[in-house]
């Protein structure tokens, strides 16, 4: 459902600021914020691709003789190759130099060997199988096997993701009332819910959550505050599920309804919220909560740290006293 331009939009205005804090929702921030989104509009922002290609993480090479895979060895004496660096002719070239790939790599003592095999490779698959490679994931265009070699060890590879991750936007405005959706392909039908969906690869919570908000309904808005998470198994491809709920603030008011998701939009007061048929029991439970949050003084807030030792960005949420004691709490 997401666009690579929607999603820069986002970012743009959370990074404008240099936080995800607490925002007033005053005319001026409003057109302030209105002014970046014009300013980094479509036009302005770089073509994409249409296809997301998430790329994997890279090692060191190895020196290795001309009649073995060339492959990046990791902090676990792994080897991972990559099938689009590869020069194969053909497929018994291919199984030749396996075999002697492999006996090199068990003299090396080398332990897990992974192979990123793609579309164009898919003859690959079965010789690699037959040579004791199993399947560890896929993603599209490429499938990535593995063997284990030790044999005075244990398999203690980690299983791939097994949880998928949504987020779900609470928004209230300042006349107390709270964005509610209803999904087109929900299973059950006239439920009021709150916008949201999955968050891509590569994308912060916060982010997802203001580019589902906006996608679905029309509206733009600002971190607020994290408010609580759900944990649930057995969901779609038989994985877990997260899913977060984040509040944010409105920069307009004005609803565009997503044709293709969702068959009603509205802003729903909140005391017809907590009391109406067709809003879930969770669903209260997480407005409540986010206006005991308010009520206390407690933020639930976010911030930008970076990885002493990986030098990666990452985001860090946690509760601490609000700065904002002036804010008016909605009274249900």
């Amino acid at each position: 459902m997401s666009s690579p331009r929607l999603l820069s939009r986002s970012n743009f205005v959370l990074y404008a600021s240099g936080t995800w804090r607490y925002l007033s929702l005053s005319t001026g921030a409003i057109t302030a914020a209105t002014k970046l989104i014009h300013k980094y509009s479509s036009n302005n922002i770089p073509a994409f691709g249409k296809e997301h290609t998430r790329s994997y993480q890279r090692f060191k090479k190895m020196d290795t003789p001309l009649d073995v895979f060339q492959g990046v060895k990791d902090r676990f004496h792994g080897v991972t190759v990559d099938g689009n660096q590869q020069d194969i002719a053909d497929k018994a070239q291919f199984c030749e130099k396996l075999h002697k790939s492999l006996d090199f790599w068990r003299e090396n003592k080398n332990r897990a060997i992974w192979f990123h095999v793609y579309k164009k490779q898919a003859d690959w698959v079965p010789i690699l199988a037959d040579a004791g490679f199993d399947f560890h994931h896929a993603r599209s265009g490429v499938v990535t096997m593995y063997i284990w070699l030790p044999k005075d060890e244990s398999n203690n590879l980690p299983s791939y993701a097994h949880t998928l991750v949504g987020v779900g936007g609470l928004v209230i405005n300042e006349r107390n009332e709270v964005l509610v959706v209803s999904d087109k392909h929900a299973i059950a039908k006239n439920i009021w819910k709150l916008p949201g969906g999955y968050v891509e690869p590569n994308e912060n919570l916060v982010d997802s959550a203001v580019r589902e908000v906006m996608e679905e309904t029309g509206i733009r808005t600002t971190f607020r505050s994290m408010v609580c998470l759900r944990h649930s198994h057995g969901g779609n491809f038989g994985c877990s599920d997260i899913y977060v709920v984040i509040a944010l603030n409105p920069l307009n008011l004005e609803l565009t309804r997503c044709e293709r998701e969702i068959t009603r939009v509205k802003w729903m007061p909140l005391d017809e919220y907590f009391c109406h048929p067709e809003v879930l029991d969770a669903s209260r439970l997480f407005v409540r909560t986010y206006l005991d949050y308010q009520k206390r003084g407690l933020d639930f807030t976010c911030t930008n740290m970076m990885h002493a030792l990986l030098k990666k960005e990452y985001q860090l949420y946690y509760v601490s006293q609000g700065k904002d004691g002036n804010q008016q709490v909605p009274k249900v």
